[in-house]
This record gives C-alpha cells, sequence and structure tokens, in this order.
C-alpha cells in the first residue's frame, strides 16, 4: 500500500506541473495618424455643433484631439487644443468649445448660457483640425503643443487634409 501511495505521488507530482507562460504580448500598431481641416460654423439651425464622419473607423486605443485656429504670428498658423473656454469680465463662464469622438465620428459643439449672443467672429467661419493619435503615441506627445503634435507623428501640412461638409 505505501508503495502505490508513494507512485501515485510521485504521478501527481509530475502530472501537476505548471506550464511557464510568457505575458509578453506582441501587438503591430498599424493605425495611421491623420490630419484633417474642417470648416465649422456653429449656427442655431445645427444646434451650435459640427459632427465629422471618419473616412475609416479608427482604433478604440486612438486618440482625437480637435484644434481651433484662433489666428497667425508671423506667417504661422496658431492653433488651441479645445476644450477652450471663454469668460465675462466679472469671471462668470460666457461660453466654450468641447468635442467628444468615437470610433466613427468626431462632434464639437459650443456650450454656454445662450449661445446666440457669441459674437460672429467666435461662432462663424471657424478652421478646426481633427488629429487622429496612434494610440501608441498618446502618452508621448505634448498635445497642447500643435508643432509638436504634428513633428511627433512625423505629419506635414501637405498630410492635412482638408472636408468641406
Amino acid at each position: 500500500m505505501k508503495k502505490i501511495f508513494t507512485l501515485l505521488a510521485l504521478v501527481g507530482v509530475l502530472s501537476l506541473q505548471s506550464c511557464t507562460v510568457t505575458d509578453d504580448l506582441y501587438i503591430e500598431d498599424t493605425t495611421v495618424s491623420e490630419v484633417f481641416e474642417v470648416p465649422a460654423s456653429f449656427t442655431f439651425s445645427n444646434d451650435f455643433s459640427k459632427q465629422i464622419i471618419f473616412n475609416n473607423k479608427i482604433y478604440a486605443n486612438d486618440e482625437v484631439l480637435v484644434y481651433r485656429l484662433i489666428g497667425s504670428f508671423q506667417g504661422k498658423n496658431i492653433w488651441k487644443l479645445l476644450p477652450e473656454s471663454h469668460y465675462f469680465s466679472d469671471g462668470s463662464f460666457d461660453f466654450g468649445y468641447e468635442y467628444d469622438y468615437s470610433l466613427r465620428d468626431v462632434t464639437v459643439y459650443l456650450v454656454g448660457n445662450n449661445l446666440n449672443t457669441v459674437p460672429n467672429s467666435y461662432r462663424l467661419n471657424q478652421i478646426l483640425q481633427v488629429v487622429i493619435v496612434p494610440g501608441s503615441y498618446a502618452k508621448l506627445i505634448n498635445k497642447n503643443d500643435y508643432s509638436n503634435v504634428m513633428s511627433v507623428l512625423k505629419l506635414k501640412e501637405t498630410d492635412i487634409k482638408t472636408i468641406n461638409l
């Protein structure tokens, strides 16, 4: 009986050995950075919003950044990352730009108490740039610095696709 018990114990020890499993996960980053330039006007008739539908579905780990052209200096455009807020002189909130995105589109919209009173220079004929950032780059870039974003993603002005919706 002792021999059978010893034999069963030996077989049990050998059969219950664990396998080695590596936790390495190799993911091929096949996403591509893209930039779209979109003219937009925010009016009562479009609910003070602009929806931009992507040509191709983006990946769940991609990030979408939206910039608004706020001017130019020495021949270079100045882009401001949204969300962007504007305040009355007393410090209370007047209006702002916000956005949300899904795998298929991004919607940019104005928020505020009375959007009809927002000056036309902030509502009409705005130029937006939508940048799709692959997830692997999202933590590596300074999102507030448009030039840094373009540089890290190796995008040039010639890579910008203009969309007229």
